[in-house]
């Protein structure tokens, strides 16, 4: 078995540790959290890079809702090349910053440059490496506070998994503190049941399909993204992977679609966007044949995979059980192809914690 898959496995348990941690620090999150979240023009901006960003993509619609207040995910990446762009507005603002190792360049500098360039800045920094730079840094910060994740989610496979999922989790549950531990059991337990049908996606890497294309709305648009990279990370390219929205697909990306394509489409919980979705879904049913269009749904299971239990939870939550499909999907493909999943670049052509980044310092 590999570490990756392993990561993938451990994921209903890490889920429920990481909330039991977060739990026993409630009042500590709460002390800090409340007054930030109190100020009526308050920015939250989501941050991280690679799939640290879509974590962020995946909560910034259901946060921005749920909290009645601009959040918005912006990559570390975009931070660190254009700060005076993302910060032109200065404005009270919570950072909030996703990183499995906290050791990446662009981590640190996102950090620093939203001090540089805000008067008033607070960070929540949610990471995997108690040992990483970015935790080093904020934990002992006046206007800092670092939750860590249990220690199983610093993944030691090339791709992020465990990390993402307990990242996204945790945010969730401390910027949206009504919500509880019987939540996490709940996405827990769904799933359980996605990884106790692993097999079931051995039909889609036997068909050797050339292209991927992954299909969600809202916080599952940013799920989408995430599918994608997890794919063309654990086939190291060779299976080509997209994502969009089910109708931004149809302006012109739709031009991917061939015999050997195989279409994802995420389907939303929310009555009015699913109706999209399932539009979306029959067309491609029509345009590609049934069998290679693979529809995910908590509501329905007339011809798709149906993820039990989580019919009523938010589309940000529902991202998680989705996503075990997407990771199970992407290991699948990168064994059937020869790739090593815990290390598909042995050449070192692309790292598991980025290279070669110079942090430029900011003029005046």
């Amino acid at each position: 078995m590999t570490v990756t898959y392993q990561e993938v496995l451990q994921q209903p348990s890490v889920w429920r540790e990481a909330a039991a941690m977060l739990a026993a620090r409630s009042d500590e999150v709460a002390a800090f959290l409340k007054p930030v979240l109190a100020r009526a023009d308050l920015r939250i901006v989501l941050t991280g890079a690679g799939t640290s960003a879509f974590a962020g993509e995946v909560l910034a619609p259901a946060l921005s809702r749920k909290l009645r207040r601009r959040v918005e995910a912006i990559a570390t990446t975009d931070i660190v090349s254009n700060p005076r762009e993302i910060f032109a507005e200065d404005v009270p603002t919570l950072l909030v910053s996703f990183a499995r190792s906290g050791d990446s360049p662009e981590s640190v500098a996102a950090t620093e440059l939203a001090t540089t360039c805000l008067r008033s800045v607070h960070q929540l920094v949610i990471t995997c490496n108690a040992d990483g730079r970015l935790a080093r840094e904020h934990q002992d910060a006046p206007s800092s506070l670092v939750l860590l994740m249990p220690s199983a989610t610093n993944d030691r496979g090339f791709a992020m998994t465990s990390s993402f999922t307990s990242m996204l989790l945790t945010a969730w549950l401390a910027l949206a503190p009504d919500e509880n531990i019987q939540l996490t059991d709940q996405l827990a337990t769904a799933a359980e049941q996605v990884l106790a049908r692993a097999d079931d996606v051995a039909p889609y890497a036997d068909r050797r399909y050339e292209r991927i294309v992954y299909l969600g709305s809202g916080a599952l648009g940013g799920l989408a993204r995430e599918s994608a990279l997890k794919l063309l990370e654990l086939t190291a390219g060779k299976v080509i992977s997209y994502f969009d929205t089910p109708l931004g697909f149809r302006h012109g990306p739709k031009a991917v679609l061939g015999e050997r394509t195989l279409a994802v489409v995420y389907v939303s919980n929310d009555p009015y966007t699913r109706r999209y979705d399932e539009d979306i879904a029959a067309e491609l049913q029509a345009a590609i044949s049934p069998e290679n269009v693979l529809i995910v749904d908590a509501q329905s299971s007339d011809g798709a995979w149906h993820v039990d239990g989580v019919a009523a939870v938010d589309d940000a939550l529902l991202a998680l059980p989705y996503v075990v499909i997407a990771q199970l999907l992407a290991l699948r493909f990168s064994v059937a192809l020869g790739r090593m999943p815990d290390n598909p670049f042995p050449d070192g052509e692309v790292n598991r914690v980025v290279q070669g980044v110079s942090i430029h310092p900011l003029e005046p």
